[in-house]
């Protein structure tokens, strides 16, 4: 059987640069912007990420700093984020497909947003691969957003993800909830032999 891994393996194991110097910034370079090959790409790895019987119960809003989407979605965030988000390059709104079309309470995949976050955190590890930081949130208006942008009841605004250049100064910046302290592996560690 051919080797499937094309990726050099080391001989000590350890975390992918990328992800050991991964942040939530609230401060991105507001000058920054991303293209839409960039945002494709980004895409791309969304569409790659595995999910429960190959479903794929993700779909995104892509918003570019200055279009649109974007404009409309500034006006649905909380006080919070729209103290920092505005600046960054890219704003996309994750949507999880929650209930099969035409019903109210029969699950499309219990899965469902687990593999949005899957897809979201491929498209994160991919955007750090090419510079980009992302900062995860929840502070906005879903429902507003699910109206303005036509979303239909069975799928569900999740959460947004902000992309761009972090500011050379943004890990130094304290903010709730964007601390990079971690529980230690034993305290993440249900079982282990």
């Amino acid at each position: 059987m051919k080797n499937m891994n094309k990726c050099p393996v080391p001989a000590d194991p350890a975390l992918h640069p990328a992800l050991a110097g991964r942040f939530s910034p609230v401060q991105f370079d507001p000058e920054s912007t991303v293209t839409s090959i960039e945002i494709d790409v980004l895409l791309e790895a969304a569409r790659r990420a595995p999910s429960a019987g190959n479903s794929q119960p993700w779909k995104f809003i892509v918003a570019r700093r200055g279009d649109a989407n974007h404009e409309q979605i500034l006006r649905r965030l909380a006080r919070s984020s729209s103290l920092w988000a505005p600046s960054a390059s890219l704003l996309v709104v994750n949507l999880a497909h929650i209930f099969v079309e035409g019903t109210e309470d029969w699950e499309y995949s219990e899965f469902a947003r687990y593999d949005l976050g899957q897809a979201v955190a491929h498209m994160t590890v991919q955007g750090l691969s090419m510079g980009l930081a992302a900062h995860q949130f929840r502070a906005f208006d879903r429902d507003g957003i699910g109206s303005d942008f036509a979303v239909p009841s069975h799928w569900e605004v999740t959460s947004i993800t902000a992309f761009g250049t972090a500011d050379p100064c943004a890990d130094e910046v304290e903010a709730p909830g964007t601390s990079r302290e971690r529980l230690s592996l034993d305290e993440i560690t249900w079982s282990r032999c």
